[in-house]
């Protein structure tokens, strides 16, 4: 029986292959490797998919991050908060722009960022970064509020696509950054990312710094650094980006599958879409109220790529040590870590292989 793994990256890369093989030979041709045509017109197209006037491509969706808050040019060593329950890279970004991550928890349902205790932790703060989580947004307009006029930046890493209350993911705060990792719903097939905002100028400080601080050749206006996406992965990219649309409504149609055949599963929470959000499931992940870890073993043993998002929080992350954080200070992202199991979720995912998945996991769970 063949395995199934946690995303297929091969299903993707066979529908766009002669696309793709075709733009790539036409860079090879022009030798604009680096930024040029194909690049600019990625930028506009996917501004325009994210409903904003400008769109800078980055190396990475990290880079995407710093970029983002250097660009607003916030007071050095404040505090930026951010939700606990995301992976590493959001608070990685914070510290490399010379800023402090100021840690908040997520709300029990949808492990998103807890609005009320942000709202707390904004005073004294210098911007506010909600996590856009596994494919829906958080919830913005609250959000916008606790910020209390702070600059909000998006991470936008897992909503490529996704909206609340019809206003799509990177076109609520000031600033947004997105990473196309392979795995993601707009996957690159090697590193890239995207900064997107309706702001001008906020846009070219963002393609400034991250040019080496220079618009023109050897002419280095501020401090910045390479940063720049390639030609050939904005040629991937906007072969994707027309096939977006449609495969994350195949992930939709996934999830509600798993929805039916997991629903009354004792042992098993199944996620939850926070009301007025179109999420685009980029991670299917479930909460095992028992052994999760004995789950997990017994799972991939029966070839089911599943994983777990995130097993160990920032805030007890040995690199994360110095912000004073302990064990106990963020009780639901340290439960949820210890809880949830990510499902296999691609565009291509058969009903044949969620019946296998799920009543292997029936199966599993039941033992425990």
């Amino acid at each position: 029986m063949n395995d199934i793994p946690l995303v297929d990256l091969h299903a993707s890369h066979a529908e766009i292959a002669d696309e793709v093989r075709a733009g790539i030979e036409a860079v090879l041709a022009s030798g604009a490797y680096i930024k040029g045509p194909e690049v600019a017109a990625f930028e506009r197209e996917f501004a325009g998919f994210c409903g904003v006037g400008h769109a800078v491509g980055t190396a990475n969706g990290t880079d995407a991050l710093e970029l983002a808050l250097r660009a607003l040019e916030l007071e050095p060593g404040g505090g930026v908060v951010l939700p606990a329950n995301t992976f590493v890279a959001t608070a990685e970004a914070v510290v490399r722009a010379g800023l402090t991550p100021v840690l908040v928890d997520v709300d029990e349902e949808h492990l998103l960022i807890d609005v009320e205790q942000a709202a707390e932790r904004v005073r004294g703060a210098v911007a506010l970064m909600p996590v856009h989580l596994n494919g829906q947004l958080a919830p913005m307009e609250r959000v916008l509020e606790a910020a209390d006029g702070l600059p909000v930046v998006e991470d936008g890493a897992q909503s490529q696509g996704a909206a609340r209350h019809g206003r799509a993911s990177g076109s609520w705060g000031r600033i947004s950054a997105t990473s196309f990792y392979p795995g993601k719903n707009l996957g690159a097939y090697g590193d890239a990312g995207a900064v997107v905002t309706d702001e001008a100028e906020l846009a070219e400080a963002v393609r400034l710094i991250g040019d080496h601080g220079s618009a023109r050749k050897y002419v280095h206006e501020r401090f910045g650094f390479n940063s720049r996406m390639d030609a050939l992965q904005a040629v991937v990219l906007r072969s994707k980006l027309r096939r977006l649309s449609a495969w994350n409504e195949a992930r939709r149609a996934a999830a509600e599958r798993y929805d039916k055949l997991l629903g009354g599963l004792e042992g098993v929470a199944l996620p939850r879409t926070l009301p007025g959000n179109e999420h685009v499931w980029h991670l299917y992940a479930v909460r095992i109220d028992r052994d999760r870890d004995g789950v997990l073993a017994e799972l991939q043993q029966a070839g089911i790529g599943v994983g777990v998002h995130y097993p160990v929080p920032v805030h007890l992350q040995p690199a994360f040590r110095q912000l004073g954080y302990g064990e106990g200070a963020f009780p639901v992202t340290e439960r949820a870590a210890g809880q949830l199991l990510t499902l296999p979720m691609f565009p291509q995912l058969t009903e044949g292989q969620q019946v296998r998945v799920a009543e292997t996991l029936a199966a599993a769970v039941r033992r425990r």
